[in-house]
């Protein structure tokens, strides 16, 4: 091309210069005309999580000594009426939930019967369906990532979800945490993708069902989805569901504590209004859980702390929306700091979350750097006027 030519191509008033489709104001408006909606296709996302988790369920190493005795154990006794009981479920405390080994047995109730005495094939088959609840809900959450703020982050965010150790063993772990971590990741991706009624009752299950004292973790998300959505319809579909499996935990405990009881409110009672003797177990300083945090997701956990950091430069990016999802992280770990007794187990609810702060902060780096070395013109542009 001739140096002439080259000179030609200087923008005029009448022809604004052309977009690159790769600018800030490109990618706002795509999000805001909906361009790209489409995000990353379902089978990506799930085959990727689900190798990672089959691989998880297979070779995955009991982490915790609860889940043993607190939940394979008294599984073991609904399938074949032996086991070990711990305190927690004697009928003087009924602080575990029934309701909560019910749910598993639907899977190993009928796998015992298919593999008779071969218990190592039941609890490969509980693992798997651990595995496979963590994979359709992490899918989600990366498609509504995907759809929301673009297939850059949802790559990040898959990518860690597949690579952190953290991710890997909490997500087939036999654990009302990580029972919470499932119902957290699944509302955090309905509450991106405006579901705001089912994001409140899978919250509502997650709390009941699982871990109690997630409540906090949930707690975001569900305040602002009452404030977003129809506020009688949101409402009412959380209070529904609140009472549907408050309603089956009773039964559920009556029937085998042989007694009138909730389990859900023994443990609130037995820790929040005394009686509750946990330091007993082991404490730990207030660093703990960020030393814990490194060691399961290396630098992406110092990434996800960096998050804050970042949102007064990417205001019109990530405020409020993912802000909100990530806000959990730091409620919980200030929470859970302030606590005498740590355990790693207790932090699961978050996992996602952390992946999900740490790769909004990967995807704001470019972002810093544009404007300063951006230009309306290309360097040869540049040279051909001066020349």
């Amino acid at each position: 091309m001739s140096l002439s030519s080259a000179r030609q191509r200087r923008p005029t008033a009448a022809s604004p210069p052309s977009d690159d489709g790769y600018s800030k104001d490109a990618k706002d408006n795509r999000r805001t005309t909906g361009s790209e909606d489409e995000g990353i296709k379902w089978f990506l996302p799930f085959l990727a999580l689900g190798l990672l988790r089959h691989m998880s369920a297979s070779s995955n190493l009991i982490h915790d000594c609860d889940e043993v005795f607190n939940y394979w154990e008294p599984l073991h006794f609904l399938l074949y009426r032996s086991g070990f009981q711990t305190w927690e479920y004697s009928s003087d405390f009924a602080l575990r939930s029934y309701l909560y080994l019910f749910i598993h047995a639907l899977v190993a109730g009928p796998a015992s019967l298919i593999f008779g005495e071969h218990k190592v094939r039941v609890f490969y088959s509980v693992r798997l369906f651990l595995g496979l609840i963590s994979t359709i809900t992490e899918t989600i959450l990366v498609v509504a990532i995907s759809r929301r703020y673009g297939k850059r982050l949802a790559c990040y965010i898959l990518a860690m979800l597949c690579l952190t150790s953290g991710c890997f063993f909490a997500s087939t772990s036999f654990l009302p945490s990580s029972f919470s971590m499932y119902a957290v990741t699944l509302s955090s991706a309905l509450f991106l993708l405006e579901k705001y009624a089912a994001a409140v009752s899978v919250a509502a299950a997650g709390v009941i069902l699982g871990w109690p004292f997630s409540i906090l973790v949930f707690l975001p998300v569900t305040v602002y989805s009452l404030i977003r959505g129809p506020f009688r319809r949101v409402f009412l579909s959380g209070l529904l569901t609140s009472v549907f499996f408050l309603v089956l935990s009773f039964v559920a405990d009556y029937y085998c504590y042989g007694r009138p009881t909730f389990s859900v409110f023994n443990l609130l009672k037995y820790n929040v209004l005394g009686g509750g003797e946990s330091h007993l177990y082991g404490t730990e300083g207030p660093l703990f859980y960020f030393r814990n945090g490194f060691n399961n997701f290396n630098f992406a956990f110092i990434l996800s702390l960096l998050f804050l950091g970042i949102v007064p430069f990417a205001r019109k990016k990530y405020a409020p929306d993912l802000l909100i999802i990530v806000s959990p992280v730091y409620i919980w770990l200030a929470f859970m700091s302030l606590q005498a007794h740590k355990e790693e187990r207790f932090l699961y609810p978050i996992y996602p979350l952390i992946c999900v702060a740490a790769a909004a902060v990967i995807d704001s780096f470019p972002d810093f750097f544009y404007d300063k070395y951006s230009s309306q013109q290309s360097i040869f542009e540049k040279v051909s006027w001066e020349s």
